[in-house]
């Protein structure tokens, strides 16, 4: 998973996972983690914006004057070809961390592709408990909202019974079965569009 500037046509499609809390390694950032290395494994370029990533100041309308980690964060979805969002549920919807981080998608309305307009987008949610089930509908409702392209494929962890190594892998194979299977769609996906684009 390295910098967007890593990207060129020959590495395939970036994919970009955005999402975690403020703790880095964060159960819900190694969940994103182990879709970027489906991804990967279906030959894709990722990065990932994590926890340290995401903490920008909130987001003003009408401000423009933005940080280095937020300049970063725009220039990473502008060239995305697809996402991956996750995010804790918190009493049953979407972080504030992770929704002021999609509220400067603002940035990209005049963009040649305006917001997330024509890339797919896996969703996953964490959570102690039965919650994550709103918490996914409000993170799909965002990212429709954004024009993006919710994968077939929603992801709701419930950390009661699963719990993830560093590197995303999971205790639980059938959700490891899940993130996995996110993470090819939204390849699947990005090559089937910038196929038809060519």
């Amino acid at each position: 998973m390295g910098a967007v500037g890593d990207h060129t046509e020959a590495t395939g499609p970036l994919v970009v996972g955005i999402g975690g809390t403020m703790r880095p390694g964060s159960s819900t950032e190694r969940a994103v983690r182990a879709v970027l290395s489906a991804a990967e494994a279906a030959g894709a370029h990722t990065l990932l914006l994590g926890a340290s990533a995401l903490q920008l100041p909130l987001y003003l309308p009408g401000e423009t004057r933005r940080t280095v980690p937020t300049r970063q964060l725009i220039a990473a979805v502008r060239r995305a070809d697809g996402l991956v969002i996750g995010t804790p549920a918190y009493h049953g919807g979407v972080s504030g961390l992770v929704k002021n981080a999609l509220d400067y998608i603002e940035d990209l309305r005049e963009a040649p592709r305006p917001y997330l307009h024509g890339r797919a987008v896996g969703c996953v949610v964490t959570a102690r408990g039965p919650q994550a089930a709103s918490a996914l509908a409000g993170l799909r409702a965002v990212v429709h909202a954004l024009r993006g392209w919710p994968t077939p494929l929603g992801v709701t962890v419930n950390m009661d019974d699963v719990t993830f190594a560093s590197d995303g892998a999971s205790t639980n194979p059938h959700i490891s079965w899940q993130l996995a299977t996110m993470g090819r769609q939204v390849v699947e996906f990005a090559r089937r569009r910038t196929g038809a684009l060519t």
